[in-house]
Order: C-alpha cells, then structure tokens, then sequence
C-alpha cells in the first residue's frame, strides 16, 4: 500500500505553497464552501495509492517539487490544486481513500479522481485497478450521505448547491481503451469511431444527469486535450515526425464537439444547473504552438523520461532522468503536464473568455 502526503507535511516540505495559500485565504475570502473533484490522471490527489494498481504515482521522481511523491502524476501541483488555491482553500482538496478523509474534513470537498480511471468501465483494465466514474459517483454518494448524517439535510443540500463541482475525464477511453495497443486493433474493427464516441457521450450523459440529481448544480466539465501531442503518442506513432498524431487529436475533436453540445442540452433541461464546459484542448494546443511566448523551451518531449524519441515510451519512475528545470517544459512525464503547464491551464480556466471556457469562467462561476 501507498502513501499520499496529507497538508500538514506539504506545508512543511514545500514552504512556497504554504505562503501561496495562506496570501490567497488572506486576499481571497472563499467563494464556494466545498471543491469536489473527479476525473483521472490529470486531476488524481492519491486515491490509487490505496489500491492495488499498476497506475500509481506514489514513486520517485513524481512529486520532485513536493520533496517526495505525493501520488499525483507531475512534478508538482494539478490543475485542481492551483484552481483550489485561487478561490481561496488553504489545502488542497484530499482524495476520498485516504484514512484521513474523515468527518469535517469532507465538508470542504474530496477529490475522488484515479489514474487509469475512464467514462466507459472497461477502460483502464491494463492497469487492473483503477476508479471509474460511475464509481466515483458511488463514492460521491456515500460521502453526501455523511455530510447530511454530519449537518443535516438542508444544510448539505445547500452545501452542494454552491460547492464547485468538476469533472476531468475522457482521455483514457481512448489512449487506454479504444488506442490501446494490444487491443485497439482488434476493437477498431468492430467498432467505429463514431459508434465508439457516442457510446461514451451516452454513458457521460447519465453520469452528469446523476452528480445533478445528487445535488451538485455547480459543474464545470474539461474535454479531452490534444491527446495525439502527448510524448506517449508521438513515440507510438514515428511516422508522424515531428509532428502531432492526426487519429488521436480526430478522436478527442469528435467527442468534444458532442460534448459541448451534451453541455449546453443538460443546462437547459436541467433546471437550476450551471454547467460550465471548459475547452482544455484549446489551451493546450495554444500552448503548444506558442509554447515560446510562454516561456517553455520543450513542448514535446518528456521532463521525466526513459526512452523513447520523446520521451514517452516508459512511464515516469525510479530509473528515470529528470529534466534541471521543469518550468521549461510543457510534459512532466509521457502523459502529464509539468506543474508550469498546468498553473497555465488552471488560470486560464479561473479568468479566461469564452475561447477558453464557455459561458462563463471559474471564478464567474464561484461567484454566482
């Protein structure tokens, strides 16, 4: 069994987030009362150290900038923990298996997010364990039940009524699903593209209709970035050069685009809700065209990385090379944004326009 770093020893080992978050609880009063996180890697505070699964990040060098790993899949912060900082949490919103997420503690949110974790309940199975999101919701569920035992039913109804909810999930359906290897060939010809992307935009249908009917009203929802940039992708596929992989980035832009759509018909048929749909492919692929004007050196290569042209081959651990400086590179590992990258992201989402993040930004969003 893993280990996740709880807040009081961040807080010692990484001063800097420590005065960071104390500048943002004293600048910024909170505008929710809670932050419930679910979604995969790119937003995972640890959960998948509690079980048993190839897909952890409970290993050095993971965590480098936390002095030790913390299980999240970068050097340092997600995008969450930055969005969490910003409106106003002193810690970071801890994951749901961690013995220590108990009582009052939930009351500010929990992060139920796990590496490997998909839509679709298949994804993922190369990894064994892993959290998907219909259980996530499960383990929503059982904390909602909690928190109304804890403070009553009104209070956590209202509690969920103005909690930031967002769900960051999509990728692994297709990277650890429909492209993986061992499989992808075998499952592309018996099932489309289009039938394969409308099978998951069916399932995410009944999974954002049900974190509604469990109370959340606030929900902000990522779409699937440029996955075909990733350094994993760039290494599977050599004969797209040096440029990004065409499929992948195909399959991300079909499933968003019915995503958006998926968005704006939840809003309007169910009553009350704020769906918030944010554009992370978007940012990511302007980011990675204009990666100079963003102060990055490498936008394709992996900071943590073993082998591979880019990097991507094997995932980030022990005998891997660390790049000197992370904050010039857009990928921690073969997956993964650098902390850099995601604090990019992240602020994007707070305060950008409509290019970015539609119909409104996080913090229009906090403040409703």
């Amino acid at each position: 069994m893993g280990f996740v770093l709880d807040n009081q020893i961040i807080d010692r080992i990484m001063p800097g987030i420590l005065i960071v978050s104390i500048l943002v609880g004293i600048c910024f009063a909170k505008t929710v009362p809670a932050n419930f996180v679910f979604g995969d890697s790119l937003v995972e505070a640890g959960n998948n150290n509690y079980i048993p699964t190839l897909s952890r990040a409970n290993i050095i060098p993971n965590g480098i900038d936390f002095g030790m790993p913390t299980g999240r899949f970068t050097n340092g912060r997600t995008i969450v923990d930055i969005i969490g900082q910003e409106l106003g949490f002193r810690d970071f919103t801890p994951p749901y298996l961690a013995p220590t997420t108990t009582g009052s503690v939930v009351l500010q949110g929990v992060n139920y997010a796990s590496g490997g974790g998909g839509i679709l309940n298949q994804t993922g199975k190369i990894f064994g364990g892993r959290i998907n999101l219909d259980a996530q919701l499960d383990d929503f569920a059982n904390t909602r039940q909690d928190i109304i035992g804890s403070i009553g039913a009104p209070a956590a109804l209202n509690l969920f009524g103005t909690a930031l909810f967002s769900v960051t999930i999509g990728s692994n359906d297709f990277i650890n699903n429909y492209l993986t290897p061992v499989i992808s060939t075998a499952e592309q010809k018996l099932v489309s593209p289009e039938v394969f992307v409308g099978t998951m935009i069916s399932r995410y249908r009944l999974q954002l209709t049900r974190l509604y009917d469990l109370g959340a009203r606030k929900i902000v929802v990522a779409n699937v970035g440029p996955i075909g940039c990733i350094p994993y992708q760039r290494d599977l596929n050599p004969t797209a050069g040096d440029n990004c992989v065409d499929f992948p980035n195909h399959l991300a832009q079909s499933f968003n685009a019915q995503l958006k759509s998926l968005i704006t018909d939840l809003s309007t048929n169910l009553q009350g809700s704020k769906f918030v749909y944010a554009d992370v492919y978007h940012i990511v692929a302007d980011i990675l065209q204009n990666f100079i004007s963003y102060d990055f050196e490498n936008a394709n290569f992996a900071c943590c990385n073993f082998s591979g042209r880019f990097g991507g081959l094997v995932p980030c651990g022990p005998s891997s090379q660390v790049c000197m400086d992370r904050s010039k590179y857009v990928f921690w590992d073969p997956y993964h944004p650098t902390d850099a990258a995601n604090v990019i992201i992240a602020m994007r989402l707070m305060d950008g326009d409509s290019n970015d993040i539609t119909p409104m930004n996080i913090r229009q969003l906090a403040e409703l």
